[in-house]
Protein backbone atom coordinates (compact mmCIF):
# COMPACT_ATOMS: atom_id res chain seq x y z
CA UNK A 1 0.00 0.00 0.00
CA UNK A 2 1.61 3.59 -1.20
CA UNK A 3 1.63 6.61 1.49
CA UNK A 4 -1.39 8.43 1.78
CA UNK A 5 0.40 11.45 1.93
CA UNK A 6 1.16 12.24 -1.53
CA UNK A 7 -2.58 11.41 -2.41
CA UNK A 8 -3.44 14.02 0.45
CA UNK A 9 -0.95 16.25 -1.51
CA UNK A 10 -2.74 16.01 -4.60
CA UNK A 11 -6.21 16.07 -3.33
CA UNK A 12 -5.44 19.04 -1.28
CA UNK A 13 -2.93 21.40 -2.98
CA UNK A 14 -4.23 24.65 -4.16
CA UNK A 15 -2.76 27.54 -5.92
CA UNK A 16 -2.59 31.51 -6.22
CA UNK A 17 -1.24 34.01 -8.48
CA UNK A 18 0.25 37.36 -6.21
CA UNK A 19 1.94 40.35 -7.09
CA UNK A 20 4.57 41.77 -4.70
CA UNK A 21 6.13 45.19 -5.73
CA UNK A 22 5.58 44.99 -9.72
CA UNK A 23 6.68 40.76 -8.99
CA UNK A 24 4.63 37.53 -10.24
CA UNK A 25 5.06 35.04 -8.00
CA UNK A 26 3.03 31.69 -7.41
CA UNK A 27 2.25 30.68 -3.89
CA UNK A 28 1.27 26.85 -3.10
CA UNK A 29 -0.43 25.51 -0.53
CA UNK A 30 -0.92 22.03 1.17
CA UNK A 31 -2.68 22.29 4.36
CA UNK A 32 -2.11 19.76 7.03
CA UNK A 33 -1.60 19.73 11.08
CA UNK A 34 -0.92 22.74 13.73
CA UNK A 35 2.77 23.51 11.93
CA UNK A 36 3.57 25.11 9.31
CA UNK A 37 6.79 25.04 6.69
CA UNK A 38 7.43 28.13 4.67
CA UNK A 39 9.51 28.92 1.52
CA UNK A 40 9.33 32.42 0.50
CA UNK A 41 11.93 32.24 -1.77
CA UNK A 42 11.92 29.06 -3.15
CA UNK A 43 12.98 30.46 -6.99
CA UNK A 44 15.93 32.39 -5.36
CA UNK A 45 17.43 29.69 -2.97
CA UNK A 46 17.68 26.28 -4.38
CA UNK A 47 16.01 23.40 -2.18
CA UNK A 48 14.43 25.36 -0.07
CA UNK A 49 10.82 24.97 -1.87
CA UNK A 50 11.60 21.38 -1.91
CA UNK A 51 12.82 20.72 1.52
CA UNK A 52 9.53 22.64 3.10
CA UNK A 53 7.39 20.50 1.19
CA UNK A 54 9.31 17.26 2.14
CA UNK A 55 9.84 18.07 5.74
CA UNK A 56 5.53 18.92 5.61
CA UNK A 57 4.79 15.80 3.75
CA UNK A 58 6.80 13.26 6.26
CA UNK A 59 5.24 14.95 8.87
CA UNK A 60 1.64 15.52 7.72
CA UNK A 61 2.45 19.46 8.25
CA UNK A 62 1.13 22.19 6.51
CA UNK A 63 3.80 24.16 3.71
CA UNK A 64 3.24 27.39 1.60
CA UNK A 65 5.41 27.50 -1.23
CA UNK A 66 6.14 30.85 -3.31
CA UNK A 67 8.15 30.50 -6.88
CA UNK A 68 8.73 32.46 -9.64
CA UNK A 69 7.91 30.33 -12.62
CA UNK A 70 9.58 30.98 -15.56
CA UNK A 71 11.69 33.64 -14.24
CA UNK A 72 15.30 33.86 -15.37
CA UNK A 73 16.42 36.04 -12.97
CA UNK A 74 14.18 35.61 -9.68
CA UNK A 75 13.57 39.17 -7.73
CA UNK A 76 14.38 38.40 -4.27
CA UNK A 77 11.82 40.17 -1.90
CA UNK A 78 12.71 41.01 1.58
CA UNK A 79 10.84 38.38 3.93
CA UNK A 80 8.82 41.63 5.50
CA UNK A 81 7.38 43.18 2.57
CA UNK A 82 5.73 39.56 1.58
CA UNK A 83 2.80 40.34 3.56
CA UNK A 84 0.03 38.78 4.30
CA UNK A 85 -2.23 41.49 2.80
CA UNK A 86 -0.82 40.47 -0.34
CA UNK A 87 -1.75 36.95 -0.36
CA UNK A 88 -5.09 34.84 0.66
CA UNK A 89 -3.11 31.47 1.10
CA UNK A 90 -0.51 33.42 3.18
CA UNK A 91 -2.89 34.41 5.07
CA UNK A 92 -4.67 31.36 5.53
CA UNK A 93 -1.59 29.27 6.11
CA UNK A 94 -1.07 31.89 9.16
CA UNK A 95 -4.22 31.32 10.65
CA UNK A 96 -3.72 27.72 10.26
CA UNK A 97 -1.04 27.39 12.45
CA UNK A 98 0.25 27.56 15.33
CA UNK A 99 4.40 27.59 14.24
CA UNK A 100 6.16 28.31 11.54
CA UNK A 101 9.49 27.18 10.20
CA UNK A 102 10.74 29.46 7.90
CA UNK A 103 13.49 28.22 5.23
CA UNK A 104 15.79 30.06 3.43
CA UNK A 105 19.16 30.01 2.11
CA UNK A 106 22.60 32.15 2.63
CA UNK A 107 26.01 32.29 1.24
CA UNK A 108 27.90 33.76 3.91
CA UNK A 109 31.41 33.21 3.65
CA UNK A 110 33.46 31.35 5.68
CA UNK A 111 29.85 29.71 7.01
CA UNK A 112 29.68 26.72 4.65
CA UNK A 113 28.11 24.39 6.17
CA UNK A 114 26.72 26.76 9.27
CA UNK A 115 23.05 26.68 9.74
CA UNK A 116 21.67 30.09 11.68
CA UNK A 117 18.49 29.37 13.78
CA UNK A 118 17.01 33.15 14.08
CA UNK A 119 12.73 33.62 14.49
CA UNK A 120 11.00 35.08 17.57
CA UNK A 121 10.78 31.78 19.02
CA UNK A 122 14.03 30.65 21.10
CA UNK A 123 12.64 27.50 22.59
CA UNK A 124 11.49 25.91 19.11
CA UNK A 125 14.91 27.46 17.61
CA UNK A 126 16.63 25.06 20.13
CA UNK A 127 14.45 22.06 19.09
CA UNK A 128 15.76 22.65 15.70
CA UNK A 129 19.27 22.39 16.39
CA UNK A 130 18.77 19.96 18.45
CA UNK A 131 17.68 17.89 15.90
CA UNK A 132 20.20 18.88 13.81
CA UNK A 133 22.94 18.18 16.05
CA UNK A 134 21.46 14.28 16.04
CA UNK A 135 20.89 13.89 12.65
CA UNK A 136 23.13 16.32 10.51
CA UNK A 137 26.49 16.75 12.74
CA UNK A 138 28.37 18.27 9.84
CA UNK A 139 26.02 20.89 9.58
CA UNK A 140 26.40 23.15 13.11
CA UNK A 141 23.74 24.99 13.99
CA UNK A 142 23.79 28.36 15.59
CA UNK A 143 21.17 29.66 18.06
CA UNK A 144 22.80 32.43 19.69
CA UNK A 145 21.04 35.46 18.05
CA UNK A 146 24.59 37.80 18.78
CA UNK A 147 26.20 34.90 16.83
CA UNK A 148 23.64 35.14 13.75
CA UNK A 149 24.50 37.90 11.31
CA UNK A 150 21.84 40.76 11.73
CA UNK A 151 20.37 40.40 8.21
CA UNK A 152 19.48 36.72 9.03
CA UNK A 153 17.74 36.82 12.29
CA UNK A 154 14.25 37.08 10.95
CA UNK A 155 13.07 39.28 14.00
CA UNK A 156 11.30 41.89 12.27
CA UNK A 157 7.46 42.18 13.24
CA UNK A 158 6.45 42.11 9.81
CA UNK A 159 8.05 38.98 9.06
CA UNK A 160 5.68 36.02 8.19
CA UNK A 161 7.58 33.45 10.31
CA UNK A 162 6.80 35.78 13.42
CA UNK A 163 3.11 36.18 12.40
CA UNK A 164 1.94 32.69 13.90
CA UNK A 165 0.53 32.58 17.37
CA UNK A 166 3.77 30.58 18.20
CA UNK A 167 5.56 32.76 16.33
CA UNK A 168 8.14 30.74 14.61
CA UNK A 169 12.12 29.52 13.34
CA UNK A 170 13.72 31.34 10.88
CA UNK A 171 16.86 28.71 9.31
CA UNK A 172 19.27 29.93 7.08
CA UNK A 173 20.49 27.07 5.31
CA UNK A 174 24.05 27.48 3.61
CA UNK A 175 24.19 25.98 -0.39
CA UNK A 176 25.09 22.54 1.08
CA UNK A 177 22.57 22.27 3.50
CA UNK A 178 19.64 22.55 0.53
CA UNK A 179 21.40 21.11 -2.65
CA UNK A 180 23.04 18.24 -3.58
CA UNK A 181 25.31 17.15 -6.57
CA UNK A 182 23.90 20.27 -8.93
CA UNK A 183 20.54 19.98 -8.11
CA UNK A 184 17.56 21.30 -5.36
CA UNK A 185 17.84 18.26 -3.56
CA UNK A 186 18.38 18.60 -0.27
CA UNK A 187 20.58 16.10 1.57
CA UNK A 188 18.79 13.19 3.39
CA UNK A 189 20.29 14.09 6.41
CA UNK A 190 19.09 18.01 6.38
CA UNK A 191 15.42 16.73 5.99
CA UNK A 192 15.76 13.75 8.27
CA UNK A 193 16.81 16.30 11.34
CA UNK A 194 14.55 18.83 10.50
CA UNK A 195 11.51 16.21 10.50
CA UNK A 196 12.56 15.22 13.35
CA UNK A 197 12.72 18.74 14.94
CA UNK A 198 8.98 19.33 13.46
CA UNK A 199 7.81 16.33 14.46
CA UNK A 200 9.00 17.21 17.83
CA UNK A 201 7.59 20.30 18.03
CA UNK A 202 4.40 19.40 16.72
CA UNK A 203 3.94 17.02 20.12
CA UNK A 204 5.02 19.83 22.39
CA UNK A 205 2.44 22.07 20.83
CA UNK A 206 -0.05 19.95 20.94
CA UNK A 207 0.56 18.60 24.63
CA UNK A 208 0.58 22.86 25.46
CA UNK A 209 -2.87 22.18 23.25
CA UNK A 210 -1.71 24.56 20.63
Amino acid sequence: MGHPFPLREEAMTRTEDVEIEGVPLLATLVPGDGIGLLALHGSNEGGTAELARIVARRCGATSLVFTQPGARRPVHIPSPRMAAEHCSLLREFLAGVSLTVSLHGHMRAGAPRTVYLGGGNRDAARVLAGALAAKAPSFPAVVDLAAIPAGLRGLHPRNPVNLAPLGGVQVELPLLARTSGGTDIPPEPVADALAAGVTQLHGAVRAAGG
